[in-house]
């Protein structure tokens, strides 16, 4: 689809002159004659740059440009003018014009403004609607007395420099509650860096948060900034904390005293100013008192405890995110709209969800991609190890892969049950790296803590 430019002036030659040279480059060229004409077309063409005459009887070009900086439309404006001067140059920026051109226009001036116009404009639209994605998977949906205390919970504290500790299953929403506090927050111009502790290797993991010096270590070929200084100013999230090794741990308790810190193998002291908020799934008091978690690194963190509920401890707020899930998923991929008929969502109202609202936008893609119909139906619907772990379930599998899959996440679920949910003891016993085992763990929306199977999953 070819841009639409409009050209306005009141001078028909001019704006016959200049649409000929935009129509040889395939542009669509709409004109006005007059700023009521222009602003009348703004608000009812779909328009991709103006190009706007200073001097024209009536309302002139600046007064145009200060209404359409009124309108808010983020529309290019490139002023053109006979009788330009700095002074007029420079109100035109003030009220946001792109760029200056002064007649008589040159066409290869003209067409390399027009470019860069449209090129910062569909830079402009791009970072826009990325905003709205990361702002749209970043909300926290849902309408159940223990979300709306937990949002007020984030809200009185965010203003604050408190550190919190979010405790809750995986796939609760621990990370979204962190991100709420940091967007509302004093640091919310800064970075947010998350970093987790349970995917990165323990001979790792100080590296990754104090960084290191150029061949402090055997593979250290160059200087590398950790978390801790990446967040300078901003807030760091350290999720699943209680996965951390001992020795990082009594490093960050010693960043957290003194704000500063030093990286692997150097000597210098680096000074930073950094918000922390932790999460985790363990019991830490329980971890400490096994000596597999710090005391004292605990009552660092826990300023101020938030609990984040288990999607089966709120079921009315199922329904709200199906269809935040779905109208997300569908408008993503550019889908064909899809319904959950009465019983389908009641079939995923009465699940427990071991795997909390990772597990349930996952299985909502899913359904979303399979099931046949525009309606997705209470047969689409599978759930639970009971039916995924039958000889039905799996062989309801459509392709190979499917079947692996479901194969593997079934095994795992069993296994991390087997080990009341601990991470690194599931892993040595299945002999696999620790951090594959959470990939694995995020993959399929497992949950680490022991649960006893529910009797209406089925």
């Amino acid at each position: 689809m070819p841009e639409r430019i409009l050209v306005v002036d009141d001078e028909a030659s001019v704006r016959g002159a200049l649409a000929k040279i935009l129509r040889y480059e395939d542009y669509e060229v709409i004109e006005a004659a007059d700023g009521p004409g222009a602003l009348e077309l703004v608000g009812r063409e779909r328009l991709d740059l103006v190009f706007l005459d200073i001097k024209m009887p009536g309302m002139d070009g600046l007064e145009v440009l200060g209404r359409l900086a009124g309108m808010k439309l983020d529309l290019p404006v490139v002023i053109i003018s006979g009788h330009g001067n700095v002074q007029t140059a420079v109100e035109a920026t003030r009220l946001g014009a792109f760029d200056f051109l002064e007649k008589p226009l040159d066409a290869d001036r003209v067409l390399v403004t027009l470019r860069n116009g449209l090129a910062q404009g569909r830079l402009r639209d791009e970072n826009r609607d990325l905003m709205e994605k990361l702002r749209g998977r970043d909300e926290i949906i849902g309408e159940s007395p223990a979300i709306r205390e937990l949002l007020a919970a984030v809200e009185r504290v965010a203003p604050t420099e408190a550190r919190v500790l979010i405790t809750g299953e995986n796939g609760s929403g621990k990370e979204l509650v962190a991100r709420a506090i940091h967007s509302l927050s004093g640091r919310r111009e800064g970075p947010f860096v998350p970093v987790n502790c349970a995917a990165i290797p323990n001979e790792l993991i100080e590296s990754e948060l104090f960084g290191h010096e150029k061949g402090s270590f055997t593979g250290a070929h160059q200087r590398r900034i950790g978390k801790f200084e990446q967040a300078h100013r901003g807030l760091l999230f350290l999720d699943e904390v209680g996965d951390m090794d001992l020795n990082a741990q009594a490093k960050v308790l010693r960043v957290l005293q003194e704000g500063r810190l030093e990286r692997v193998g150097g000597t210098v002291t680096i000074e930073v100013d950094v918000r922390v908020i932790a999460a985790t799934n363990k019991n830490l008091l329980a971890e400490a008192s096994e000596n597999r978690f710090r005391e004292d690194l605990y009552y660092r963190l826990n300023v101020v405890p938030l609990h984040v509920k288990p999607l089966r401890e709120r079921p009315t707020d199922v329904p709200l995110l199906v269809r935040y899930f779905a109208d997300q998923f569908i408008k993503e991929q550019g889908m064909r709209p899809k319904s959950f008929s009465r019983s389908a969502m009641e079939r995923l109202t009465g699940y427990r969800w071991p795997g909390n609202v990772r597990e349930l936008r996952n299985l909502v893609e899913r359904l979303l991609i399979m099931s046949p119909g525009e309606v997705v139906e209470a047969a689409d619907v599978t759930l639970g190890e009971r039916e995924e772990g039958s000889e039905d379930g799996f062989f309801a599998a459509r392709t190979f892969q499917d079947f692996k899959e479901r194969s593997e996440a079934v095994f795992l679920r069993r296994k991390l049950a087997e080990w009341n949910g601990n991470i690194s003891q599931t892993a040595r016993a299945l002999d696999m790296q620790r951090s594959n085992l959470y990939k694995k763990i995020e993959k399929y929306g497992l949950s680490t803590s022991k649960s006893p199977p529910s009797g209406d999953e089925g």
